[in-house]
């Protein structure tokens, strides 16, 4: 499975001269947690999270510094104007894949990086988005639906009638009615690429391989 297959097209973006607050209102009303930045020509140059968005824009409240005295205290550090646009907050260069990338490699990167999204790019223009949301999604496509576009893969390819196959919790058992082992691998590679696809086992007269 790779990146295009999972990933979201109806990409919200901001560029960097969008305003903090408009960005802001954008997250919290489309529930994102992150906000691909891109230039005139839709490439991708950074992107804007929660986190970026939160940074000095909560100033101390002046009541819980006074002193003994009674009276209110200056605060230790010197209050800091808070960047206007997202340009002034924004993570630069941001971290991206390709269409093509490999699902796992795309996994592997979101959660050692902490990642929640990854933009997706074809060159330096932004084409979609992944999310934890996405690939989580992904994992609890009903196992009908699997099946179902499983058999179409292996029909395109060897004809209708030859295999037989059952999916459980998106664990894919085909039998096969023959015996060859570049069939067994093409049907192999071909599930594997079918959405909500887990792992794929082979079998013949009862037997798992």
């Amino acid at each position: 499975m790779r990146a295009r297959d999972i990933m979201s097209t109806n990409v919200v973006t901001v560029m960097e001269g969008t305003t903090v607050n408009a960005a802001a209102t954008l997250l919290a009303s489309h529930g994102y947690t992150a906000l691909p930045v891109v230039d005139d020509d839709g490439g991708l140059v950074g992107l804007v999270t929660e986190a970026d968005i939160l940074r000095d824009r909560f100033p101390r409240d002046p009541r819980y510094h006074c002193s003994d005295a009674g009276s209110i205290e200056p605060p230790d550090e010197t209050p800091r104007d808070p960047a206007a646009t997202v340009g002034g907050v924004m993570i630069a260069p941001a971290a991206a894949m390709d269409l093509g990338s490999d699902v796992v490699d795309l996994v592997t990167a979101m959660r050692d990086d902490g990642l929640r999204s990854m933009p997706i790019v074809d060159g330096a223009r932004l084409v979609g988005i992944v999310t934890r949301r996405d690939l989580v999604r992904t994992l609890t496509r009903d196992d009908a639906a699997v099946a179902t576009d499983v058999r179409h893969q292996l029909e395109i390819y060897g004809g209708p009638g030859r295999w037989t196959v059952d999916v459980q919790g998106g664990a894919v058992t085909i039998r096969d009615a023959m015996d060859n082992q570049t069939d067994r691998h093409v049907a192999t590679v071909l599930a594997e690429a079918v959405r909500g696809v887990t792992v794929v086992h082979i079998a013949r007269e009862g037997v798992t391989r």
